[in-house]
């Protein structure tokens, strides 16, 4: 069942943008994108009150809800213009997606589950999103057929950086990605300097679910 929206939410919204802040993230349209999702939307009635914590949970099929400092921090280091054209893989809930959308720019999201994409699409179009271009299919691979992005976002865990991303990505554009084993990844963010050069930076550690797919952990022996 869906919870509407109420002052009371908007009032624990506000305070989670506080702890949001007080974590470090500084880009204040970041913070007024958390602000207005209404995230108890995208768990059921009896879990209400965990929605405006900062944590993860669970959302089924072994995948979870990402922690709200997480995508925050991993939007804050994308450095969204409104248009940027901005490729997702993982939309899972489609609550970084909403942040996304929030933020002025155009999204395509790739979901492997199929449970899940039919779900997070029919939730954003019932909250009233529109424009995203949501996929069922091998997110590691990215979308060649609407490539080039100007940023891309990865909300899995994956052992290596997909080539395939890197080759979708304009010059000049941006990837970020959780990077390592099955239990720590080390955030990345790659920046596309020219065909042959890509700028790596490094923040801390974060655990995700596994990167499905064919440039994922299903590649690895």
């Amino acid at each position: 069942m869906v919870q509407e929206d109420s002052y009371k939410h908007k009032g624990m919204r506000r305070a989670l943008a506080k702890i949001l802040t007080d974590k470090g993230i500084r880009d204040p349209r970041v913070l007024d994108a958390i602000m207005r999702i209404p995230r108890h939307f995208f768990f059921e009635t009896a879990f209400l009150e965990q929605a405006y914590q900062d944590k993860a949970f669970p959302i089924g099929e072994g995948q979870t809800i990402s922690q709200p400092y997480t995508v925050a921090f991993q939007t804050e280091l994308l450095a969204l213009q409104p248009g940027d054209k901005v490729l997702e893989i993982g939309t899972g809930s489609g609550y970084q997606c909403c942040v996304l959308l929030e933020m002025g720019v155009k999204v395509y999201t790739v979901e492997y589950i199929q449970k899940l994409h039919e779900r997070a699409k029919a939730m954003l179009t019932y909250m009233g999103y529109k424009g995203a271009v949501y996929v069922h299919g091998d997110g590691s691979r990215g979308l060649p057929s609407y490539a080039p992005f100007d940023k891309i976002i990865v909300t899995a865990g994956a052992p290596t950086v997909p080539t395939a991303l890197l080759q979708q990505l304009r010059i000049g554009g941006v990837l970020v990605i959780p990077v390592g084993d099955e239990r720590q990844q080390k955030m990345l963010r790659l920046t596309k300097e020219s065909d042959t050069k890509i700028r790596k930076e490094e923040f801390s550690g974060f655990s995700f679910v596994k990167l499905r797919g064919a440039q994922g952990w299903d590649a690895m022996p």
